[in-house]
């Protein structure tokens, strides 16, 4: 029996840890991977010794729903409560969406499966291979990344200066960053990087942006000047508007009319 426990919790790991990170990735929660973990061992725990709770109905689909709104508590992080319900919407969904799949594959396939044993998901661990499998993807990417070039057209380094202060950043190109100010193309760099700049609490100008789910003021300010360097060429741009980020970013957002193809 001990066999099968062990198995079940790293099959529940695996399959929580998954669920997690797909849905981090969807909701572009900024969470890190430990924190997923964390997570997942909390999952795979309860989802272990929930049988032996025998609860059946209504009350068994209450407590597996609070059981994940815990998990994204867990593994997420979290600004404002919108970003927690998006996290766990997300992450229901795959978990349902990924359940009856299973389930349909294993009734097509003749396996079996047993449902809340406490033990094992089915006689194949299915969530080892899938989470191994999502591994793989992670650093096939990352070591394709390595053995690209160390710059590329949409991904520079750029250095933007204000008066005496400047600061360091790398960026990308963003087709899809639209947003203007007075007409003038706007690049958007994070909050600290633009700490570094200028006083925040100061600025009075702004331009409204809209995501699929709301609509914010983004506080904009004007640089002297900017160099984006791409790793073969140097440009330069003056009087260049920058928005401030309302949300955290690793990157700044460079707009698409500040490109060599524009």
């Amino acid at each position: 029996m001990v066999v099968y426990v062990e198995l079940a919790l790293l099959e529940n790991f695996s399959m929580d840890w998954v669920l997690l990170y797909c849905a981090a990735k969807v909701t572009k929660n900024i969470c890190s991977k430990p924190r997923i973990t964390i997570a997942a061992i909390f999952g795979a725990c309860f989802a272990v010794v929930f049988p032996l709770f025998n609860l059946t109905g209504a009350a068994a689909i209450t407590v597996k729903l609070a059981s994940g709104a815990a998990l994204t508590a867990i593994g997420g992080r979290y600004n404002k409560p919108l970003g927690y319900i998006k996290f766990t919407l997300a992450f229901l969904a795959f978990t349902f969406a990924l359940g009856g799949l299973l389930i349909a594959v294993f009734n097509l396939a003749g396996w079996s499966y047993s449902a809340n044993s406490g033990y094992i998901l089915s006689s194949v661990p299915i969530g080892i291979p899938l989470f191994v499998g999502l591994i793989l993807i992670i650093y096939a990417k990352k070591i394709a990344a390595r053995l690209t070039s160390k710059y590329g057209k949409n991904n520079v380094r750029l250095r933007v200066y204000c008066g005496q202060s400047c600061a360091e950043m790398k960026g990308f190109y963003d087709s899809g960053n639209n947003v203007t100010y007075l007409g003038a193309p706007v690049s958007i760099i994070s909050e600290d990087a633009a700490r570094g700049l200028v006083d925040i609490s100061r600025i009075k100008s702004f331009v409204n942006i809209h995501t699929v789910t709301e609509s914010k003021k983004m506080a904009v300010f004007r640089a002297d000047k900017i160099e984006i360097d791409d790793g073969e060429t140097k440009r330069e741009f003056t009087n260049v508007v920058i928005g401030i980020s309302p949300k955290p970013v690793r990157l700044a957002v460079l707009h698409p009319d500040l490109s060599e193809d524009n």
